[in-house]
């Protein structure tokens, strides 16, 4: 790799050594920024589409839009990749190139005085780990203005930024490519985990069997000697939720889970909505107790159908968004939990919610929805380990790629902060 003749100390411990002509300055006397603010009672002229950025909403396809508002000047504009500071939330540190829209208080949108954008941009990305090291703020992080605005960005000649930003967008591009296709390679053994769920959970692993009729427009048969059964034949208490009230959530006590801590099948407490105390866990545990074993319906809210089952001991408790089925003798819990993640389930289920401003279905249409099973119990421990030793070998080529891609993004910002301070010579 080329370097450049002589280096001279930055005098910044992260950045360490940049070539001997170039300059470092502080962000507050080259790049300013401005926090959006929130829209209210917002005044509609039909022409232009601008877009409403909040933390939220930047990492989803489709953020919301307003048409072009009155009186602009009330209001924080941003164009098209102009360069954005995530301000608040757990994204707070990061930069981001806009769309054009207008801005919430969620984020600033920086201006730059004597620097290239491409440039400062790379530069900002490398700088995204120390900024968010050093947020500030109970509970909600927020960027540290003042840290944000006296650290130090290296400057190299006008020449030289455009150089390199050339560079970097070039091999950036070349690498995102290379991602892209290996993530769309993960997503085809994910359908492909999907199907043999699908194909395991509806007909017989045993060879050659006699099928019949459902007369169900979800599936079209089974082996003869299944059933077709209701969720309220297969289960050994009630299926029920959380408590209906949202509780007062403390620093430390049980774990309190929703609709948002099923992930990939299973409860990750990393999402939890809070933690409430024992004698609230007491209270809501006469209603519903989780354990080991238990599946979980997302009954409400945007993820209404997905499925995830207990395979702990830890202790916790659940808000009404999820309903609890705990199986009885005639079902195996891994085999029904393979079994709700089905097409042919998840089909009944999208059939029979309601629509409020989001997807809702109730506990009565939930013991009601059926479910095919084998009489035998030995046939469905045979499915079940037919399905884990399946998903065991695709998860391992998926496990392959994730780490391929761990380091390809690794590479890639080495790459941006080794060319950005001058650790290697581009142009």
């Amino acid at each position: 790799m080329n370097k450049y003749e002589k280096y001279k100390d930055s005098g910044i411990e992260w950045i360490g050594e940049i070539p001997e002509h170039w300059e470092v300055k502080r962000i507050k006397y080259i790049i300013l920024y401005q926090k959006g603010r929130n829209p209210k009672d917002l005044k509609i002229v039909w022409n232009d589409n601008y877009e409403i950025y909040l933390a939220m909403d930047y990492l989803r396809e489709n953020p919301k839009q307003v048409n072009y508002v009155e009186d602009p000047e009330n209001y924080v504009l941003v164009n098209e990749n102009d360069i954005l500071l995530l301000w608040d939330g757990s994204n707070a540190g990061e930069f981001i190139k806009s769309k054009k829209g207008i801005l919430s208080s969620t984020m600033a949108v920086l201006n730059l005085v004597s620097i290239q954008k491409d440039y400062s941009y790379h530069f900002l990305k490398t700088f995204e780990k120390y900024l968010k090291e050093s947020t500030i703020g109970m509970g909600i992080p927020h960027v540290n203005g003042e840290e944000f605005k006296n650290s130090i960005i290296t400057i190299p000649t006008d020449s030289e930024q455009s150089s390199i930003a050339h560079y970097l967008d070039r091999k950036t591009a070349e690498i995102d490519n290379i991602i892209s296709n290996k993530q769309k390679l993960i997503a085809l053994y994910e359908e492909e985990k999907q199907a043999i769920i699908n194909q395991a959970v509806t007909t017989s692993i045993q060879g050659n069997v006699a099928y019949k009729k459902t007369i169900t427009d979800w599936l079209d048969e089974i082996p003869n000697s299944w059933q077709f059964l209701t969720m309220k034949r297969l289960v050994s208490t009630k299926i029920t939720d959380g408590p209906h009230e949202t509780p007062e959530f403390i620093p430390d006590g049980v774990p309190f889970l929703s609709a948002e801590s099923v992930k990939n099948g299973k409860l990750d407490f990393d999402f939890r909505r809070g933690n409430i105390s024992k004698e609230l866990d007491e209270l809501y545990s006469k209603k519903c107790k989780p354990k080991r074993d238990d599946i979980f319906i997302v009954k409400s809210g945007s993820t209404t159908g997905k499925i995830a089952i207990v395979d702990f001991d830890d202790d916790f408790n659940i808000w009404s968004p999820l309903a609890l089925v705990r199986v009885n003798e005639k079902v195996k819990p891994y085999f029904l939990y393979y079994a709700l993640q089905s097409f042919y389930f998840q089909k009944q289920i999208q059939l029979s919610w309601s629509f409020g401003t989001q997807p809702n279905i109730g506990m009565n249409v939930i013991e009601n929805l059926k479910v095919a099973v084998p009489i035998s119990l030995e046939e469905q421990e045979s499915i079940i380990s037919y399905i884990e030793s399946e998903l065991k070998r695709l998860d391992a080529i998926i496990e392959k790629f994730h780490k391929q891609i761990d380091l390809l993004q690794e590479y890639r910002t080495t790459l941006i902060s080794e060319v950005v301070t001058g650790k290697i010579k581009v142009c």
